[in-house]
């Protein structure tokens, strides 16, 4: 990780000095709970408790030498505490602590990733409301289709987020896992009830069967949910891209005063933090199939994966919390303009309601297979600019056949698509949004 992609909470829990704490942290309940159930001198848990401390430096200085994080950590460790500390550590292996500790970084790592979340979730809710009548048209293929509201456009991007929140608390329990098992997971030299003690002050839940590791299909969907919660940043900020070009021009990210948007083109207002999400979406996703191919270890366990979780877990994790932060901030102050929409909607003539000119000469007794042919036979000219679609449909006497001049006017309200606006935010946030009454 960059600190031009991370904010200050993700890159302490990241650091060297933290995850040291959590080491200590994990040492210090193990030996309590050595002590609670009669492995260790109860005055030596509180001894070491007492006395622990260790120096990032020191740490490192030793592992130079000794060639081995924990074994290094542990030594410095002793300096401080003295003879007390040979009762640590005992039956542990060095993934009893690894593991335990990647756990609780990575929970801490979801809750600050939840509160992005939530950050995101306001945003839209707040957008979706205030919209939810703003008109219009929706695109298949990049193409104009039928109306839609802006509104809508932000509630299906709170849905897709608000799914993305209950992966993420699933995805957090799963990862939530204690182990401190001993060399091959068979707590030959250490109780389980040490293990579940850790557990329990730690928040997390003890892994039913470890080998030497936690399993890591546990990681590969943490970092598969991870990636879907990217997806969704990318889908919502490509559609911000798309809307703020400008032959479109009905939404665009906040320009503050004295920003600039080109070195060469004073003019410029680009869609940067939408493009850089875009960006660090694909990032965030680079870690799934690392962490799927971490998943195949050798017997009781290989070191294969450590180096990549040492690259993915801080790298994945703070990526997405900047994104999620930073996509909160493009919706909160995202600049929407209702009246570009409007001329956007008009700007085919009329096409937008082809569907139900469709099916009222259906309804009117007409086959679909005629039906179509006689809404298409008008749609082709309005679509080359040769006049307007309700003109042309009124000015076919096949059509006037079928439905009056009046009937076909009706059929191009634009209301008519925005009936069920309510019912769908009901089923999205359970309270429909009030109508204006101009």
């Amino acid at each position: 990780m960059i600190a031009r992609y991370a904010r200050s909470p993700m890159i302490d829990l990241w650091s060297d000095q933290t995850r040291y704490e959590i080491w200590l942290e994990i040492e210090c309940l193990a030996l309590e709970a050595m002590a609670q159930f009669g492995y260790a001198p109860l005055e030596a848990a509180k001894a070491y408790r007492a006395r622990a401390a260790f120096s990032v430096a020191r740490v490192q200085d030793i592992e130079a030498e000794v060639k081995h994080d924990v074994i290094a950590f542990l030594t410095n460790v002793a300096e401080h505490v003295g003879p007390e500390a040979r009762f640590a550590h005992q039956g542990m292996t060095s993934s009893d602590v690894l593991d335990t500790a990647l756990a609780v970084q990575l929970t801490r790592a979801s809750d600050l990733l939840a509160a992005g979340l939530d950050r995101v979730l306001a945003a839209l809710k707040a957008q979706a409301f205030r919209h939810a009548f703003t008109p219009c048209v929706g695109r298949s293929h990049g193409i104009h289709a039928e109306p839609t509201t802006f509104g809508l456009k932000m509630a299906q991007a709170f849905a897709e987020f608000d799914r993305c929140r209950t992966r993420l608390a699933a995805a957090r329990a799963e990862i939530a896992i204690c182990a401190i098992s001993g060399a091959v997971g068979t707590f030959a030299n250490i109780d389980p009830r040490i293990e579940a003690y850790v557990a329990e002050k730690l928040g997390l839940s003890p892994e039913p069967i470890s080998t030497q590791v936690i399993p890591r299909d546990r990681h590969a969907m943490f970092f598969a949910t991870l990636a879907v919660i990217a997806s969704a940043i990318e889908r919502l900020a490509t559609e911000i891209r798309h809307l703020q070009r400008t032959e479109v021009g009905e939404a665009e990210e906040y320009f503050a005063p004295g920003q600039k948007g080109s070195s060469a083109m004073p003019h410029k207002r680009n869609p940067v933090l939408t493009e850089n999400l875009t960006g660090l979406a694909r990032l965030v996703r680079s870690a799934v199939m690392p962490a799927l191919e971490n998943v195949a270890l050798w017997h009781e366990r290989d070191i294969s994966h450590s180096s990549v979780e040492r690259g993915i877990a801080p790298d994945a994790t703070t990526h997405l919390d900047f994104a999620l932060h930073r996509l909160g901030q493009v919706i909160e102050q995202l600049t929407v303009y209702p009246q570009a929409m409007a001329r956007n909607l008009d700007r085919l003539g009329g096409l937008i309601h082809s569907q139900r000119v469709l099916l009222a000469l259906i309804e009117a007794g007409a086959s679909r297979e005629n039906a179509y042919a006689l809404v298409q036979r008008c749609a082709m000219p309005a679509w080359r600019g040769e006049g307007l679609f309700l003109e042309l449909l009124q000015a076919d006497p096949d059509v006037a056949g079928l439905l009056a001049p009046t009937a076909l006017a009706e059929l191009f309200d634009l209301n008519y698509h925005l009936k069920h606006v309510a019912t769908i935010f009901l089923r999205v946030f359970g309270e429909a949004p009030e109508r204006p009454t101009t």
